[in-house]
């Protein structure tokens, strides 16, 4: 079933422009959400300050999470992202549920993947997908957290590469369309992720459709990591994504010569 909405989301991307959902951060502040919002019952206990770990919420209020993915289909997204841009154990061990992770993934996944099903039955003509969100993770694999140790790492790329890993396939099991690699401030970090999704695909046996997306951080029109869009696209071209861009950081007006370079 998925190898076949994979198929139809290529068509269609051949034939008209896809609309992408919005953003997810500040649609949760309009809740006022409390501590209590993220702890749930389940982890009403935890030892660690849980508020603005937005992708529990997909287990402690899915109701939020589903209210906004449902107000983005209402207004005619095509493609609908998950809650998991931190669901990963690297991210999730901040707040100490690195065990989680997994699950988050899967979650997210299941409830986007519900709601799509619920808009594409109404309008057959008009199916949506959902795009499994792996985030860039709080660590970066390019650049030292310490200034007086240049060559320091906090993450191995082989550590990076196994996170990844997992929660791609958690977003699979739940049901994903398509993944998309987000906000990539360090193009190390994308590759990683390049690397551990088409070893996800070779072990499960099929593939999904790659988006990616990619953070020039200031007007000199790079990344994080130094990289010219130019140079960004050339260093993940190889995964052949359905799509490329750029996301917010600069704004509207001083992104459009970026993308027209991309």
């Amino acid at each position: 079933m998925q190898a076949d909405r994979s198929s139809e989301l290529r068509q269609h991307l051949a034939r008209r422009i896809l609309i992408l959902d919005g953003a997810m951060g500040t649609m949760i502040q309009q809740y006022k959400l409390a501590e209590g919002d993220y702890r749930g019952t389940r982890f009403l206990d935890h030892p660690k300050d849980l508020k603005g770990n937005n992708d529990l919420l997909v287990l402690t209020r899915p109701d939020v999470i589903g209210e906004i993915h449902r107000a983005y289909l209402e207004a005619g997204a095509d493609i609908i992202e998950t809650c998991s841009f931190n669901a990963t154990r690297v991210s999730q061990a901040e707040y100490g549920l690195a065990e989680v992770a997994y699950e988050l993934n899967v979650a997210s996944a299941r409830l986007v993947r519900t709601l799509c099903d619920e808009f594409t039955a109404r309008n057959p003509a008009k199916p949506r997908y959902c795009a499994g969100v792996v985030g860039p993770t709080s660590r970066t694999l390019s650049i030292s957290p310490d200034v007086n140790d240049p060559g320091y790492r906090n993450i191995s790329f082989d550590a990076l590469v196994d996170d990844y890993y997992d929660a791609a396939r958690g977003l699979m099991e739940g049901g994903a369309d398509l993944l998309l690699i987000e906000t990539i401030f360090d193009t190390l970090n994308a590759k990683a992720a390049v690397f551990a999704i088409e070893k996800l695909f070779d072990d499960l046996g099929r593939r999904l459709p790659v988006m990616i997306s990619g953070t020039i951080t200031d007007a000199s029109g790079r990344t994080l990591s130094g990289q010219t869009a130019e140079a960004f696209w050339n260093s993940l071209a190889h995964a052949q994504p359905i799509s490329f861009g750029l996301n917010c950081a600069l704004g509207a007006k001083e992104l459009r010569a970026y993308v027209d370079e991309l």
